[in-house]
């Protein structure tokens, strides 16, 4: 069963340079035709499976960047949701960038429905978003969040990253304290991690790009997450900090390794067992949409063992971790029977702690996450 819808739109006016998701520049592009082609997509899977999508508990806006789009062409593709899927749903999320979130486009939002939004602030500091190839400024960051707030929003998040070229420990400290300041429920906060066909990656194989060293990059997550705590936001996520009650709810499902469905060019999803991903061009998208198939081109069905190993790679992401008596139920067999010598280790080693039914990274654990999350899948 489907709890929650992934909606991408591909569309940016200015490509970041860390950016690997699909996009494409917003000038000259069938953006028009591409909303109704989403809305299109939507009502075929409904109409395929409407029992799949009785009870979604979530809707997220993605890209790219949905704010890219003007107002009338936000509120068509709001009523084209809402035309297929009911958005009387526990959180309804629309990613925005801060120099395209206009009070008009606030409004669009809170009439189709949206109840949270999730900022790409990135950093406050303008000679780092100018490296980024962000566009906004700090003082557009300011207002975009007045504004929000006075629209009627109170769920807000912003997104904040470290580990970038040139950032000192102390820029990074400066950053998390003016967000912080901002007093917000929810923020996200990632390490740069350089992806191929992105200009930081042509940039690092030319060695022209200096990140930090990794003592320093550790020292910044120490600082984060200390932080955090200390201003009351509680880590839930390796790379998310929220008040009580202001979890992500779309992004906990991807971590509870539960079924989705994704809309939109290059959009993935997650049903009945089967991930899928679409056409990723934006013609090759249209032209399955227009001739009335599904604009799907790959499938996979996820074997058992896949299934394990995306249960534990993906849960203990979570702080709470993975729980001995779901995974039992959803795999047949116990967790210990499949991964008991793994466990002991990594709990012998400082990274895991097993406690109240279930296995959790410690503090330790969280530093090297991905160390952790490869031990379950060389497990044969």
């Amino acid at each position: 069963m489907v709890r929650g819808v992934y909606i991408h739109i591909p569309f940016c006016h200015q490509i970041c340079n860390y950016c690997d998701f699909n996009k494409v520049y917003f000038r000259n592009q069938p953006v028009d035709e591409y909303i109704e082609a989403v809305g299109k997509e939507i009502a075929m899977a409904l109409n395929r499976s409407p029992e799949q999508f009785s009870n979604i508990e979530t809707i997220y806006l993605g890209g790219g960047t949905p704010t890219a789009l003007s107002p009338s062409q936000l509120e068509r593709l709001l009523e084209l949701i809402g035309g297929h899927l009911t958005t009387d749903v526990m959180e309804f999320t629309a990613e925005a960038n801060p120099d395209e979130l206009t009070i008009e486009k606030l409004k669009v939002l809170k009439n189709g429905g949206v109840n949270r939004l999730s900022l790409g602030v990135q950093s406050f500091d303008e000679q780092l978003l100018r490296r980024l190839g962000r566009t906004h400024t700090i003082d557009q960051v300011y207002r975009s969040i007045d504004d929000a707030f006075k629209a009627g929003f109170e769920n807000i998040s912003i997104d904040l990253m470290y580990g970038l070229p040139g950032q000192s420990d102390g820029q990074w400290e400066d950053t998390l304290e003016k967000a912080l300041a901002l007093n917000l429920p929810h923020y996200s906060a990632y390490s740069l991690i350089v992806e191929p066909k992105t200009v930081f990656y042509i940039q690092y194989m030319r060695g022209k790009l200096h990140l930090p060293e990794e003592e320093t990059e550790a020292k910044m997550y120490e600082m984060l997450m200390d932080k955090m705590e200390m201003n009351g936001l509680h880590q839930y996520e390796i790379s998310n900090f929220a008040k009580d009650g202001y979890q992500s709810i779309h992004n906990k499902i991807y971590w509870d390794n539960d079924e989705y469905a994704g809309f939109g060019a290059g959009a993935h999803g997650y049903i009945k067992g089967i991930r899928y991903s679409n056409h990723g061009p934006i013609k090759k998208y249209l032209q399955a949409v227009n001739m009335g198939q599904l604009p799907i081109l790959h499938q996979h069905e996820v074997t058992l063992m896949e299934k394990c190993e995306e249960e534990m790679f993906l849960g203990l992401r979570k702080n709470e971790g993975v729980s001995f008596e779901r995974f039992e139920q959803k795999m047949g067999f116990s967790m210990k029977e499949k991964y008991g010598g793994i466990i002991s280790k990594l709990v012998n080693e400082g990274l895991l702690t097993e406690d109240e039914g279930r296995i959790r990274l410690t503090k330790k654990g969280r530093f090297l996450g991905n160390e952790v999350f490869r031990q379950f899948l060389l497990c044969e």
